[in-house]
C-alpha cells in the first residue's frame, strides 16, 4: 500500500491546528474522572462536549449512551456506502486523578502551553486522541461525503477506571460498530519525531495473597523466636518471585521474542526516575524486559502502620501482586502458575491463600495485514520517516474484547504520547508538533481506506 504525501492535506491540517488546540484545552478543563468518589457530572459534561465536537465535524449520527450503570460513552456514525469499508476511531474522554495538585508546575485542569508542549491532565491521555479524530474528520469532511467510506467514532468514558462496561457496550452496539479497521488512539510513539505502531501489549493477572501465622497478635517478647510475624513470612514468599538477576522466577511463564529496537539506559533511568547508582533488574534488552517478558510487582501491602505499631507479633498481612504477561501467554495458565508457585514456596509456619483477581489477555498484531500496511504508509507520509514497531509493557485489556467481538477487523494501536508525556503522572503533557503529525496520519488512513487500502 502506497500513501503519497499531499501538500494540500498537510496545509489543511496545519490550518486546523489552532482550533484543534483550543478545543483540546476546553476538554482538558473538564475534570472527567470516572473513579468512585469523584463528581460524575463532570464525566457527563465531558461526553456532551465530545458529542458536540463530533456533530460539528460532520458526523450525521451522534448519541451518548451507557450500559449497566457505566459512564457515558459517545458513539458517532457515518454509515458506509454499499461495498465501502468502515473505519472505527477509538479514544476515551475520562482521565486519571491528579494526585498532589501542588506538585504540578501549572494547575492540572487549566491547560498551559510551554516550549511546544501542552500541559494538563488528559492533554495527552487521551483527550488528544479525541481531537486527532475530530481534526482528521474536519479535514476530510467533504471528501468523506463523496467517497462513501464509513466512519464510526467510539469515545469511551471509563477507560482509566478499567473499562468495566466496555464489553456489554460494544455487544449492545455490535451491528452499528462493525468495522474493517479499528484505530485505537491510546498509546505512544517511540520518541518525538519518530512515529511507532504498538504491535504488542503485555497481558495482566493480579491476585491478593493473604498470610496468617496466628489467630491473634501476641507479645513479641514473650513469643518472638519460634514464631515469625506475618510480614516477615510474606517477605520470604515475595523473595521467591524473582531470581538473583531480578527476572521473574515463576515456572511455566512464556517469553516472547526480543524486539528489533532497544532504548538507551539513560533514557529509561530519566523517564522512570531511577536514582543514580541503582542497578536495573532482569536480563536481555531493555525493551525485551519492558515488552516481551513477564514482570511481577507488589503493588500493595496491608499491615500494621508504623504509627500504630506495638510490641506484638503481627498475626496476618496481605499483599496484592500484579503480574504482566508476555505476548502469547494465556492468562488463565499464568494465574495457575502463580498459584502453584505460591503453594510450592509457602514458608513453614505460615498459612497462605491466594485470591485471583483481574485477568487481561496480551496482544500481538499481525505484521502484514492490509490495515497495518496502510498505517505504516500513512505514518511515513505524515512524519517523513518510517515508523518503528514497538511494544507496550502495560495492558489494554479491551483490545481482546474488540478482537473477539469484531474478529474480522484490523486493530491498529496508535497514539499521541511520547516518552516525556508522563501519562497518569505529574505534569502530563502533549508535544504539539507530533500531535499535528498524528492528525495528518489519521487523515491519510481514512483517505487510504476510502481508496481500498483497508481491505
Amino acid at each position: 500500500m502506497t500513501v503519497t504525501a499531499d501538500p494540500k492535506l498537510t496545509a489543511r491540517i496545519a490550518e486546523l491546528m489552532p482550533e484543534a488546540v483550543e478545543d483540546l484545552k476546553s476538554l482538558v478543563r473538564i475534570p472527567s474522572i470516572a473513579f468512585d468518589g469523584y463528581d460524575q457530572s463532570h464525566v457527563a459534561r465531558s461526553a456532551e462536549a465530545v458529542a458536540g465536537l463530533l456533530r460539528e465535524a460532520g458526523m450525521p449520527e451522534v448519541e451518548i449512551d451507557s450500559v449497566d450503570g457505566g459512564a457515558p460513552a459517545v458513539l458517532a456514525r457515518r454509515p458506509a456506502a454499499d461495498g465501502m469499508p468502515t473505519v472505527m476511531l477509538y479514544a476515551h474522554h475520562d482521565v486519571q486523578p491528579v494526585g498532589d495538585e501542588n506538585a504540578w508546575t501549572s494547575a492540572p485542569f487549566e491547560p498551559e502551553e510551554r516550549d511546544g508542549r501542552l500541559y494538563g491532565r488528559g492533554a495527552a491521555d487521551d483527550k488528544a486522541g479525541i481531537m486527532a479524530h475530530v481534526t482528521a474528520l474536519r479535514a476530510l469532511r467533504e471528501e468523506l461525503d463523496e467517497s462513501g467510506v464509513g466512519v464510526t467514532v467510539f469515545i469511551e468514558g471509563e477507560e482509566e477506571w478499567g473499562s468495566p462496561t466496555f464489553r456489554p457496550f460494544i455487544e449492545k452496539h455490535r451491528d452499528a460498530m462493525r468495522s474493517d479497521i479499528i484505530i485505537v488512539a491510546d498509546s505512544s510513539n517511540w520518541k518525538v519525531g519518530q512515529p511507532s505502531l504498538t504491535t504488542s501489549l503485555r497481558g495482566l493477572v493480579d491476585a491478593v495473597i493473604d498470610v496468617r501465622v496466628l489467630d491473634f497478635p501476641v507479645h513479641s517478647g514473650m513469643f518472638g523466636g519460634p514464631i515469625l510475624d506475618a510480614p516477615t513470612q510474606l517477605g520470604r514468599l515475595i523473595a521467591t518471585f524473582h531470581d538473583a538477576d531480578g527476572s521473574v522466577a515463576i515456572k511455566g511463564l512464556h517469553q516472547a521474542e526480543e524486539p528489533d529496537v532497544d532504548m538507551d539506559e539513560a533514557d529509561l533511568r530519566r523517564d522512570a526516575g531511577v536514582p543514580d547508582g541503582l542497578g536495573l533488574s532482569g536480563t536481555g534488552s531493555l525493551t525485551g524486559r519492558l515488552w516481551t517478558k513477564p514482570a511481577l510487582s507488589i503493588i500493595g501491602i496491608d499491615a500494621t502502620p508504623v504509627q500504630q505499631a506495638s510490641n506484638t507479633i503481627i498475626a496476618s498481612t496481605r499483599a496484592k501482586v500484579s503480574l504482566r504477561l508476555a505476548p502469547g501467554q494465556d492468562p488463565e495458565a499464568a494465574m495457575e502458575a502463580l498459584i502453584q508457585h505460591v503453594k510450592e514456596n509457602t514458608p513453614n509456619g505460615a498459612e497462605v491463600t491466594v485470591t485471583p483477581g483481574e485477568m487481561g489477555k496480551p496482544f500481538l498484531a499481525p505484521a502484514d495485514s492490509a490495515g497495518m500496511k496502510l498505517a505504516r504508509a500513512a505514518f511515513e507520509a505524515s512524519w517523513g520517516v518510517k515508523p518503528v514497531d514497538t511494544g507496550l509493557g502495560g495492558s489494554i485489556p479491551f483490545i481482546a474484547d474488540l478482537l473477539e467481538v469484531f474478529p474480522e477487523a484490523d486493530v491498529l494501536v496508535t497514539g499521541v504520547e511520547d516518552p516525556d508525556s508522563r501519562a497518569h503522572g505529574i505534569d502530563e503533557s502533549l508535544h504539539l508538533g507530533d500531535f499535528e503529525h498524528v492528525c495528518l496520519a489519521e487523515a491519510h488512513i481514512l483517505r487510504g481506506a476510502a481508496a481500498g487500502g483497508g481491505r
